[in-house]
């Protein structure tokens, strides 16, 4: 067995205080710290889950005993926070994005590899019940060869907390510097990673100042963005990022997934699978292993289709499809009161982390997907900027196998 793990949290907004109890619960978890630079929120949170304060993220990197890293700071943040902590010899696991730089992302992955640490972006999607069937879909060669696909994190900037929307500096970030929602479920489905992308903006039109020059740090005017992704596995993949757009729930999922032989479609918990036969297709209703458990417990209420849209089932509720995941989580995570989230990723996601950094083996979001995932929204941007030009993707190779 490893070293178990001393783990320090840095940032403790209203994401964080999830992750927290769920590392303290952990077998393979010694101890763990907390830290904010505004000290009420690192007391509240210690006071709340019983772990101790550590002052400063410069002072977690110099301690020896604390050998990992959870980072759950601003976006735009991550990538040289990343970068200090896999210096200073600490396994990290952190929040989406891998980094708003794309030197950044290659650097986070030769320090990886370099060092043999462990890194995890904590890309929740990954393990979302639509990105699961596709993937085990596609593997088992359902659909044939991969021809064509679409994903998209559509969350209206309305639904962010307050606080996020109260920092106009950081609310507008590109859309495209946050793209991990959107293409790592189809990107992890069919095995594959871009080479080139188009992308083309909706410039806010919008009197709140969140997407003004002048006003966010990035100048940034574009409030929406969508493009198109030329495959290695010689396929298109359709990727949009939205912030003011009239939708609600889910805001990530794979809405098409096709291929020679069959495809998947998606539409407000109605899934559905066809696979080609000589005189048309067969058509299958999946919704009920796809859907979380609650979802299907509730199909009755009058009010079905309106509270799917609004969000209300899809939170903490495992889909039968992620059964097989759920079943290897530690006892500790089987109490009623242990958190999850985001379509009951956050358990999976915290799990595959400890155990990847205990024991030396690959995570599933480990640098170099990350590095596929971010990397593409990062040059789709650059597109954008464009006016829509054809840019190739830099790519960080495949990871090695351990």
């Amino acid at each position: 067995m490893g070293t178990s793990l001393t783990l320090a949290v840095i940032g403790c907004g209203s994401f964080s205080s999830g992750f927290v109890p769920l590392f303290k619960a952990h077998p393979l978890v010694n101890k763990v710290y907390v830290c904010d630079l505004i000290q009420e929120l690192a007391d509240t949170a210690a006071q709340r889950f019983g772990v101790e304060v550590i002052a400063s993220f410069e002072e977690a990197l110099k301690r020896r005993d604390i050998n990992a890293i959870a980072i759950f700071t601003q976006r735009h943040l991550h990538g040289p926070q990343v970068l200090a902590a896999l210096a200073a010899g600490k396994h990290v696991y952190s929040a989406v994005p891998m980094a708003s730089e794309v030197e950044q992302c290659q650097q986070i992955v030769e320090l990886v590899r370099k060092s043999g640490l462990t890194y995890m972006m904590g890309e929740t999607c990954y393990y979302y019940p639509s990105a699961m069937f596709c993937r085990e879909t596609y593997r088992a060669g359902i659909f044939g060869k991969f021809v064509y696909g679409e994903a998209q994190y559509h969350h209206d900037i309305s639904h962010f907390s307050q606080k996020f929307r109260d920092d106009l500096r950081s609310a507008g970030i590109p859309p495209f510097y946050y793209p991990t929602h959107s293409t790592a479920m189809l990107l992890s489905a069919v095995d594959s990673y871009a080479l080139k992308v188009v992308a083309f903006g909706y410039e806010d039109r919008e009197d709140d100042q969140f997407f003004k020059k002048g006003i966010n740090q990035w100048d940034n005017v574009f409030s929406n963005s969508f493009s198109m992704m030329k495959l290695a596995n010689g396929g298109t993949a359709r990727i949009n990022e939205c912030r003011r757009i009239g939708y609600k729930a889910p805001s990530s999922y794979v809405s098409s997934c096709y291929g020679t032989e069959g495809g998947y479609q998606f539409n407000n918990a109605q899934h559905v699978l066809t696979v080609k036969t000589p005189k048309g297709v067969t058509l299958t209703d999946v919704s009920e292993r796809v859907n979380p458990v609650a979802v299907t417990e509730n199909r009755h209420d009058p009010e079905f289709k309106q509270k799917v849209a609004n969000h209300q089932w899809q939170w903490n509720s495992f889909a039968p499809i992620q059964q097989a995941e759920a079943d290897r989580l530690p006892a500790s995570f089987k109490a009623p009161d242990m958190p999850n989230g985001h379509m009951a990723s956050h358990q999976l996601l915290v799990d595959d982390f400890c155990t990847a950094a205990t024991f030396g083996t690959l995570p599933p979001v480990n640098a170099w997907e990350a590095a596929r995932w971010t990397i593409p929204g990062l040059i789709a941007h650059q597109s954008v900027l464009r006016d829509g030009e054809v840019l190739a993707v830099p790519d960080c190779g495949d990871a090695p196998k351990v």
